[in-house]
């Protein structure tokens, strides 16, 4: 009688461990779909009117333009192209005007990602027309072509850049998440057709981006990244958390890639995956003991050097995607709206790994360079 009794029990158990967890699933997808169905703007794309486009020859333009103040002759000049920080709603894209965007990206984006390369470079970080956050959840045609339009600014913005940037003959191209992709199109379209700049490019990161690997494959005109002694190369990674399998899978469902001019569904293509903490593209397990430092810089000033926590993270390349091991400090942890969470990190786990990265490509390709 008491085993029927506690067969039961164990079974009303299951039952309602299984209804929960249906529950939560379903509580899930409901409040991703409320959320999405908030962020669309509701108007084909084809109809919209988008704001005015930024005006590149004055210090306006920019969140960061050396030009315009100082710019050590001594150093590479770097071309920073900023990721997702407007959520959408009424529009398909961000306005450059918006003091809300901009603080996000000056706050966030900036001294997390962005500076770890003014250690050798002067940084140029343009304001552009970027694709809101909804349109980096959804495949639709609408979202590709907000995405698409958005790449127009990156370029203009890119070629007064080359007119005055002040820095050593080198440059050196970021793009983050968004910017990311919307960077490599720039690398394919205009740097790689032309042999002048391809000889001036140092190298190409595409931090928290996923591109093919048969457009930046070994072959390609500009290549991947085989080794951290190497220029004129590519870095890219995706960086996903080693237990969340399920965020692997959302990445690799909503990732887009360049055929000519617009944005296609990756599909089933397979991505690039350069490990940042050795500079190298395999599938080899770089320790925690090799981290040069994760840190936290939201909210620093643009110039102050953040406190970095050395030998905490780990990393492999696995299936285009890289899996990461990070510390358990509050520093570290996802937090705020679930717009935030779906953004770049507010933190860089690879902060002193791209520091290094950065000197040791623009300090080879130095040497290589004939004598003026």
């Amino acid at each position: 009688m008491w085993k029927q009794i506690l067969q039961k029990r164990r079974l009303s158990l299951l039952i309602g461990v299984l209804v929960g967890g249906f529950l939560a699933l379903a509580f899930l997808y409901l409040q991703n779909d409320i959320h999405r169905n908030y962020l669309d703007p509701k108007i084909p794309f084809q109809i919209y009117r988008p704001p005015p486009a930024p005006d590149y020859t004055t210090a306006e333009g920019w969140y960061l333009n050396p030009a315009h103040f100082y710019a050590d002759p001594r150093k590479v000049d770097v071309f920073f192209v900023h990721g997702t920080s407007y959520n959408g709603g009424e529009e398909w894209l961000g306005s450059t005007s918006s003091n809300a965007i901009a603080a996000e990206i000056q706050r966030v984006q900036l001294p997390n990602y962005a500076a770890p390369f003014a250690i050798m470079g002067n940084v140029y970080a343009p304001k552009y027309r970027q694709g809101s956050l909804f349109t980096q959840l959804t495949l639709k045609e609408d979202s590709r072509e907000a995405r698409q339009f958005a790449y127009r600014d990156v370029a203009a913005a890119f070629s007064e850049f080359l007119k005055v940037r002040r820095g050593g003959r080198g440059f050196v191209i970021v793009g983050l998440e968004q910017g990311g992709v919307l960077a490599s199109r720039l690398i394919r379209n205009v740097v790689a057709n032309d042999p002048n700049l391809k000889d001036q490019l140092v190298a190409a990161y595409f931090l928290e981006a996923l591109v093919p690997e048969n457009q930046f494959g070994v072959t390609s005109p500009i290549p991947v990244c085989l080794s951290r002694k190497q220029f004129g190369c590519v870095v890219s990674y995706v960086s996903i958390n080693s237990g969340r399998p399920d965020v692997a899978l959302q990445v690799l469902q909503k990732a887009v890639y360049w055929q000519g001019d617009t944005l296609q569904p990756m599909g089933s293509q397979r991505g690039v995956c350069v490990n940042p903490l050795n500079g190298v593209a395999s599938g080899e397990e770089v320790e925690a003991r090799h981290s040069l430092g994760a840190t936290n810089a939201t909210g620093l000033e643009w110039g102050t050097e953040p406190a970095l926590s050395v030998r905490k993270v780990s990393a492999h390349c696995l299936g285009g995607l890289l899996f990461v091991d990070k510390p358990k400090s509050p520093s570290f942890k996802d937090v705020g709206t679930w717009e935030d969470q779906r953004k770049v990190n507010a933190y860089n786990l690879f902060y002193g790994d791209l520091q290094a990265d950065i000197q040791t490509r623009w300090q080879l390709y130095e040497v290589t360079q004939p004598a003026h």
